[in-house]
């Protein structure tokens, strides 16, 4: 089979092609023959080893995929022509993947595989952010962190649906106009003004309920101080390489909350708690009413190239590979 290697940590150069003998489900595993593949921000983390989770090199990048099963081991309830998406701890990058089923769910017919593959890290992790985790109710006020990368373009289109008023912050315009096309009430170039100051402005000092905070630092900080009484922030990540400080005298004032939030870990400690965002969530996009916005597709043999294009902060939405 295909597949990338990531041959030592470093930039996007050290993604090279390479031919593997094509693995076999053992029991309770299946093997996906992949169609689709996304690219998220934890594979240039871990490529880099900046993260905790990077594995020793040389190794397959990539947590999700989407396509068809074609072999499966003893005890699994799937079965060979079943057409799925799953969540693994790596191994997408490639034309075949074998995995557990922890992480594995069905798409439904009229879902394609590029929407599909959207699905396990972006979706997964904007519901539950939102609902599972943050709690979230009709008529509040949510703060939405990247809106337009992909957790963040999720995220506006769940939260506008689910009756939250919403603010999205983006660097530019035109990513400020996709996060208001997809559901955005308030955009804020974060760039140019106090994220903090203009919500107290919009809200008249009340604040937000709620914030997805996947890029940490100085993002971190002032959504703490943009929190309502009372508030939640669900930490994601911290793209920006740093983390937050927020002062502990504020949260204990607000009686603010904050939560951590891990796809990954969540999956392995309890997977049960990540029900039932994909069902639900491969519904919506199924009936059209949310969409994977897909910003660029890459082959499998571009992965470098898909990364790049990730680095340098021009994309929205989701990246892809298609093998």
């Amino acid at each position: 089979m295909r597949a990338i290697h990531v041959t030592a940590y470093g930039g996007p150069e050290v993604l090279q092609e390479v031919e593997l003998e094509r693995p076999e489900p053992g029991a309770g595993e299946i093997r996906i023959d992949v169609e689709a593949i996304g690219v998220n921000y934890a594979d240039i983390k871990r490529r880099s080893g900046a993260s905790r989770n990077a594995q020793s090199p040389p190794y397959v990048p990539g947590i999700e995929a989407a396509g068809t099963i074609d072999a499966v081991g003893d005890g699994v309830e799937f079965a060979v022509g079943d057409r799925v998406t799953a969540t693994v701890s790596e191994g997408a990058y490639a034309t075949s993947l074998v995995t557990d089923t922890k992480g594995v769910y069905p798409i439904p017919d009229s879902l394609s595989f590029e929407a599909a593959a959207g699905v396990p890290v972006q979706f997964i992790t904007a519901y539950n952010c939102l609902h599972g985790w943050g709690g979230l109710e009709v008529g509040e006020r949510v703060l939405i962190h990247a809106a337009a990368g992909g957790v963040g373009s999720a995220a506006v289109q769940l939260a506008a649906r689910a009756g939250a008023e919403v603010f999205a912050t983006a660097s530019t315009d035109a990513k400020r106009q996709l996060a208001s096309d997809l559901g955005a009430d308030h955009t804020i170039d974060y760039t140019s003004v106090d994220v903090a100051e203009a919500i107290d402005a919009a809200t008249d000092g009340a604040g937000v309920d709620l914030v997805l905070d996947g890029v940490g630092g100085e993002a971190f900080d002032s959504s703490v101080d943009a929190l309502a009484p009372f508030g939640r922030i669900v930490t994601i990540g911290s793209a920006s390489g740093e983390e937050g400080a927020p002062d502990p005298s504020l949260l204990r004032r607000k009686n603010a909350s904050v939560i951590g939030y891990h796809l990954g870990w969540t999956r392995e400690l309890d997977p049960s708690r990540i029900e039932p965002a994909p069902s639900t969530v491969l519904e919506l996009l199924a009936a059209g009413e949310v969409e994977l916005h897909v910003s660029e597709t890459f082959s499998l043999s571009d992965a470098a190239a898909a990364h790049e294009f990730v680095e340098s902060r021009e994309s929205t939405g989701k990246v892809l590979l298609r093998p």
